[in-house]
């Protein structure tokens, strides 16, 4: 019997054209103005508050959070729209994206009443970053190995270990640490792990990118969720990590910019890109349809991995071929500076998120076929 990997999306809404046309016309008012540049992988290279907080004043923070906890209320699909646009013209968003894409569902999903109200409203306002707390310099894609130790003592938790990856961290007000709060049994690897709500200012914590923790204490209320259950929590995090439109459209600038090249008669067709477009669009289709379906709540693990394993291809292929046929000296300045851009974040694509190569075994498992 076959297995859909992927959801299928939803029939256009006309709410939701309404709703890309005012984010697209208020980003082409930002550019004007000069409060941007346009630029390649912002959401992990690009941090600016007040681009942020302007973004919270539209309502466009936060959409998914509940009122209550000073949200709006609003679908995914819709989050998703404004997701896209802002990738899409590579607006500056790192400030923002740890905090809105997975701190806050994960504190809905999991979080006390005390800490969804202590933490959502500044995440909606744009007051409140968040850096990711999971893999270590020897446990990158494989969390079920993390070495990071919690130890229970009087009020809390002790906190001792090392995280890598923490891109942003050095801003940051938290992150859910994933650490092993029961000694590791190698027969089930996955149990004994807990996310604790770390706060980067607390003693003990060293960091520069990598951060080290020394013996930091986090109090009771600061564990998010149960302990024993990180490793469920965490997987559920990495849903909205890993399927989101940033895992295609880090690199769209690059593939706009060749397209207004062609269009302008100052490049040569390329069949190769109009098969590019095809793949962006496929992708989209892809995404969005992931969004649909945690936004009602299901398990979109096994939908996350393929959308982010295509998606980190998409990307690293469109700097490629955009370094091939255009180069370091475009007859466009910008494009060029996009695409020098675009080859140097390359690396990185196919690694954050989970390694390719750790992903087709979590497709391969949720296909029964290892």
């Amino acid at each position: 019997m076959s297995r859909r990997l992927v959801p299928p999306a939803g029939a256009p809404d006309p709410a939701l054209a309404q709703l890309r046309a005012e984010v697209r016309a208020f980003l082409k008012e930002q550019i004007e103005a000069g409060v941007f540049t346009p630029g390649i992988d912002t959401w992990l290279t690009q941090w600016n508050g007040d681009f942020t907080r302007s973004l919270a004043a539209k309502g466009w923070l936060g959409m998914t959070i509940p009122t209550e906890y000073g949200g709006h209320g609003r679908t995914f699909m819709e989050r998703f729209v404004v997701t896209e646009e802002l990738l899409a013209v590579g607006a500056p968003v790192a400030a923002q994206w740890v905090a809105d894409r997975q701190a806050a569902p994960s504190l809905l999903k999991y979080g006390t009443e005390e800490q969804k109200k202590r933490f959502l409203p500044g995440i909606a306002a744009g007051e409140i970053c968040w850096a990711i707390g999971m893999s270590e310099p020897e446990s990158g894609s494989d969390l079920a190995s993390v070495k990071t130790r919690a130890v229970q003592v009087d009020g809390g938790w002790n906190i001792t270990g090392t995280k890598l990856w923490t891109s942003g961290a050095h801003h940051a007000d938290a992150f859910f640490g994933l650490a092993r709060s029961a000694p590791l049994d190698p027969a089930h690897r996955h149990d004994g792990l807990s996310q604790f709500i770390v706060l980067l200012d607390s003693p003990g914590v060293h960091h520069f990118n990598e951060v080290i923790l020394d013996d930091v204490f986090v109090p009771d209320e600061l564990v998010l969720g149960s302990i024993g259950s990180g490793w469920e929590q965490v997987t559920s995090e990495l849903g909205f990590e890993r399927s989101g439109p940033e895992r295609f459209l880090s690199t769209f600038g690059v593939l706009e910019g060749m397209v207004r090249g062609v269009a302008a008669g100052t490049a040569e067709p390329d069949t190769r890109i109009g098969a590019t477009i095809g793949r962006v669009v496929g992708l989209h289709r892809m995404s969005s349809a992931v969004s649909e379906s945690l936004g009602r709540g299901e398990n979109a693990e096994l939908a996350a991995s393929v959308v982010k394993v295509l998606g980190t291809q998409l990307e690293g292929d469109l700097a490629d071929l955009a370094d091939e046929t255009a180069g370091y000296v475009s007859s466009d300045d910008h494009l060029a500076q996009l695409i020098r851009a675009g080859v140097m974040q390359r690396p990185g694509f196919t690694l954050r998120g989970g390694t390719s190569e750790i992903l087709r075994g979590v497709i391969a498992r949720g296909l029964g076929l290892r």
